[in-house]
């Protein structure tokens, strides 16, 4: 695992995307959906560890606001939705916590419908899929999964369009996923431009707190993750609304550096908290009054486009500190 391989990885993220953009106009992975499951299913678990799990959290709560019954679970919880036919599983798996996912997939098999999705068909999750979807997102030397985490919630968004969540953004998913792809690459070729200066500023003994609304809260907790793997430095996800109520307090004892994924209606209050406790923000996807510097990108407006771009943010910040720790 180095900086240089974790850069490589992060640069074929474009690619990945419009690769799998390509596959999806010629071929539904859920077209099997309807022999599995009649109708609509009473309960959809929703299973992963680690990033996994956060692209399970941000698909559920899309297929909630369509009136789904989707919960994202922890694989190692001891209980959850009642095996049954009544009850469609969906594990996904992006490299790690396959003890956890075979263990909580014992309790479904051949009592539920069961959803796979995995960057490796030969993994031990897939023999319990009645449907195998593969990632695409191709081996990831860095051992970071970020494409994998990537193609894993363009997955998980079409699935849920196919159950019946609407459609945001354009309301076309393939073409989301392209402009996505067009977003991070641009993100990744003006990287010298933005990224050393935004380093800079979030750089603290303390760590560095990322904070983005509920619906995006996925996107703080992989780019969290991606820095606490790589450079091996203190990061933090909290959410926006909430921030005023819980991490506020921090801001007042430590030298608090925060990534403000920028779209809630609470972002102006974090500023304005922030900042008299004399901390420091930048933001990314919009501007905040009082913030050191804004990191925008093609497409910033579009929902799809900011669930899918926003984490190279935090995933370029780690290459730069990790290249930075090797010196």
């Amino acid at each position: 695992m180095t900086a240089q391989l974790l850069a490589a990885d992060l640069a074929a993220k474009p690619d990945a995307l419009t690769a799998l953009a390509d596959r999806l106009a010629r071929h539904d992975p859920f077209s099997a959906l309807p022999a599995l499951v009649d109708d609509e299913p009473a309960g959809i678990l929703l299973l992963g560890t680690g990033a996994a799990r956060y692209a399970c959290e941000a698909a559920a709560a899309r297929m909630r606001l369509a009136g789904l019954g989707a919960v994202a679970e922890y694989a190692a919880a001891e209980r959850s939705l009642p095996p049954g036919p009544d009850t469609l599983v969906v594990a996904v798996s992006v490299g790690g916590g396959l003890r956890e996912l075979c263990t909580v997939l014992d309790e479904y098999v051949e009592r539920s419908a069961i959803i796979v999705l995995t960057p490796d068909p030969d993994s031990p999750v897939a023999r319990y899929a009645d449907v195998l979807v593969p990632l695409m997102s191709g081996v990831e030397r860095s051992g970071l999964a970020c494409r994998a985490y990537q193609n894993a919630l363009a997955l998980l968004l079409l699935l849920g369009h196919r159950l019946g969540a609407p459609a945001a953004g354009t309301g076309d998913l393939t073409r989301g996923l392209r402009r996505a792809a067009n977003a991070i690459a641009d993100l990744i070729d003006r990287a010298p431009a933005w990224v050393p200066g935004v380093a800079a500023a979030l750089d603290s003994p303390d760590g560095v707190h990322l904070v983005a609304p509920v619906e995006r809260l996925a996107s703080a907790q992989q780019a969290a993750l991606a820095i606490r793997q790589g450079p091996v430095r203190p990061a933090y996800a909290a959410e926006s609304g909430e921030w005023s109520h819980t991490d506020r307090y921090l801001a007042a004892v430590t030298d608090y550096r925060a990534l403000l994924f920028a779209g809630s209606h609470y972002d102006d209050r974090v500023a304005e908290h922030l900042l008299q406790l004399h901390g420091t923000l930048v933001t990314v996807g919009g501007a905040v009054e009082g913030a050191a510097a804004a990191v925008r990108y093609l497409g910033d407006g579009d929902p799809d486009v900011r669930l899918l771009t926003e984490p190279v943010v935090g995933e370029l910040l780690a290459a730069h500190w990790w290249k930075r720790r090797r010196v």
